[in-house]
C-alpha cells in the first residue's frame, strides 16, 4: 500500500484534464461537489454516488465505556459519526486491483 492521499488539487487538476474546463472553473467545480456533500452530511441527509457509495450520519447513543489503564466505568456521550459503505462496484474494483498487483514479501 502506497498511502497516497488525493488532494483537492489533485481533484481539480483530473477534472481540468478529463473535462476541459479551465483550472479555476476545475477547481471551483470541485469545491462546489464538496460543500454539497458537506452540506447535506452536516443537515443528516445521506449521500449516495452511483458506482461509488453512499455516505451517512449514524446516531450513537449514550453508554458506558471503561478506561483501560484504570478499569473505571466511564459515561460515553451520544454523538453522530460519518459512516461510508462502499458499492459493489468500488468493491469489485478494488478486489481485481488486489488481485493483479505483484505480492511483495515482508
Amino acid at each position: 500500500m502506497t498511502g497516497r492521499t488525493i488532494t483537492r488539487a489533485q481533484l481539480s487538476d483530473a477534472v481540468y484534464q478529463e473535462v476541459g474546463l479551465s483550472r479555476n472553473e476545475s477547481a471551483d467545480l470541485v469545491e462546489a461537489v464538496l460543500a454539497e456533500i458537506t452540506t447535506s452530511l452536516a443537515a443528516g441527509d445521506a449521500v449516495k454516488i452511483s458506482s461509488f457509495g453512499s455516505f451517512y450520519v449514524r446516531e450513537k447513543g449514550r453508554r458506558m465505556g471503561r478506561n483501560p489503564k484504570t478499569g473505571e466505568e466511564v459515561p460515553i456521550l451520544p454523538r453522530r459519526v460519518l459512516v461510508f459503505r462502499p458499492s459493489h462496484v468500488l468493491k469489485g474494483r478494488i478486489s481485481t486491483s488486489l488481485v493483479n498487483q505483484p505480492r511483495t514479501e515482508t
